[in-house]
């Protein structure tokens, strides 16, 4: 039949369609006609489709690369946040918090970090007394320094300092804690057992790491040195201080006769002899190294807003403590932003005499910014106000505290002469008379107890900096 692929052979065989083009294939423009002509249309088809795709599918409901990995991943996300404000994770991590400093609030930034809601458990004085020694500040200013840190969010107090099984029980049900938090360095109960280990076996434990270059036995030893050649501070025995807690500078004492180097004791004053001993004593050195990714990480990040009123104050703020939170809070209250300056090293050393401050610019700059009345901090701020500085930051007003260790009334004066004259000065009353010379002098009236404590301590942490000491990410 023709002009049909149906073929018949002599045998009377009707053979398969397709024969016939396998026997006669087609030539081969016939061919690229052929597959040119169905591209063509395949385009035009995927154009109109595409078009009418675009114009009749709502944006909102059209593909684009990772739509639904996305779509998904904001359904969940919404699932957690919608979970979390009804059962927030809540995490706990105990402490002392003697001295509070940058590292105590930098521990309560990471553990704030792994949860939605920070619980600090503040051991009373008793406990550190029976534990550890005699405590430097007592419950109460350890409380007012621990709720002014801006990552926590709530405070037991009266908490033991041993981690019991039934005190983890009373965290777990009654205070609904999720997980306890501790530092990666050791923590050891006086049987030398973990004081984390029920909680760890429990699974309900979890590790941050331990902030370096500070700690309150390097702080303390910071003090003790301070109180030689410091007119503000009268010892008998500032010499030995001298001797004993130089920071590194020539702290080890061998046996001798008796005499004594240039430039241990001042000129005019008379020289005592040096106590013999063969015992070499190691004194912790900061080892503090500012990064801009730490101050990143304690600033809150805001300005202010338009037309808001801008408060400045501003000061040494060493060995950060109640006194200063106190009056901070009431800068806060002044207005609606808080701006403190914080003055340099060389500025407070002039101001206040020799081996002061104790703590560096950078370390005295997070402390303050880890305190929750404080919106931003200017580093290494001058000394004296000038219209500058308040151009330059829309100050509204200046305040002072009536409380200060400043030697000289006229310097004062000097300070704040620009914004008496433009009216804008006021001087607050200190709810608090704490000073940072009235804790060195606290250090200085238990003196032997605070150097056994801190002696057990610079042992402790030697081993661990030589033999534990491991890699951990911060958070």
């Amino acid at each position: 039949m023709s002009g049909s692929h149906t073929t018949t052979s002599g045998r009377g065989l009707v053979l398969p369609p397709g024969f016939y083009l396998a026997a006669h294939p087609p030539d081969t423009k016939t061919l690229a006609l052929t597959i040119a002509g169905a591209a063509v249309a395949g385009a035009v088809v995927w154009h109109f489709s595409r078009e009418t795709y675009y114009s009749y599918v709502p944006p909102k409901y059209q593909y684009r690369p990772g739509m639904f990995t996305g779509w998904i991943a904001s359904l969940l996300a919404r699932h957690a946040k919608r979970r979390r404000s009804r059962r927030p994770i809540r995490v706990y991590m105990d402490g002392c918090f003697d001295l509070m400093h940058y590292g105590h609030a930098n521990a309560l930034r990471q553990a704030k970090a792994l949860g939605d809601e920070l619980v600090v458990g503040l051991v009373p004085d008793r406990e550190i007394l029976r534990c550890k020694g005699p405590p430097i500040l007592n419950d109460e200013e350890r409380l007012k320094l621990v709720n002014s840190v801006k990552w926590v969010d709530e405070v037991l107090t009266e908490v033991p300092y041993d981690l019991t099984p039934d005190f983890l029980h009373d965290l777990f049900t009654k205070h609904k804690i999720d997980y306890v938090l501790h530092g990666d360095d050791p923590c050891l109960l006086p049987d030398g057992t973990d004081a984390y280990e029920h909680a760890k076996k429990l699974g309900r434990f979890k590790m941050i790491k331990r902030t370096e270059g500070v700690s309150t036995t390097d702080i303390v030893g910071r003090m003790l040195m301070c109180s030689r050649d410091n007119a503000r501070f009268s010892a008998a025995d500032k010499e030995r201080l001298t001797l004993e807690f130089s920071m590194g500078m020539g702290d080890t004492d061998s046996e001798s006769s008796g005499a004594e180097e240039e430039g241990d004791v001042p000129e005019g004053q008379p020289r005592t002899p040096r106590r013999s001993t063969s015992v070499s004593r190691h004194v912790t050195v900061s080892r503090f190294m500012p990064t801009s990714r730490r101050i990143v990480q304690f600033s809150s990040g805001k300005s202010a807003p338009p037309g808001a009123r801008i408060v400045y104050i501003d000061g040494a703020f060493d060995l950060f403590h109640v006194g200063h939170v106190e009056i901070l809070k009431k800068a806060k209250q002044a207005g609606d932003f808080l701006l403190v300056g914080v003055h340099s090293d060389e500025d407070v050393c002039e101001r206040r005499g020799p081996h002061l401050p104790i703590m560096e610019l950078h370390e005295r700059a997070l402390s303050v910014l880890s305190c929750r009345y404080v919106d931003e901090v200017v580093i290494g701020a001058p000394m004296a106000i000038t219209e500058d500085l308040l151009t330059t930051f829309n100050i509204s007003l200046v305040v002072s505290g009536t409380v200060h260790e400043t030697r000289s009334r006229d310097s004062e004066q000097e300070r704040y002469a620009v914004p008496q004259e433009q009216g804008i000065f006021r001087r607050l009353e200190s709810p608090d008379a704490m000073t940072s010379a009235k804790l060195i002098e606290r250090i200085m009236a238990n003196r032997a107890q605070f150097e056994a404590r801190q002696a057990r301590k610079e042992k402790s942490e030697s081993a661990y900096y030589k033999t534990s000491k491991q890699y951990m990410q911060e958070i």
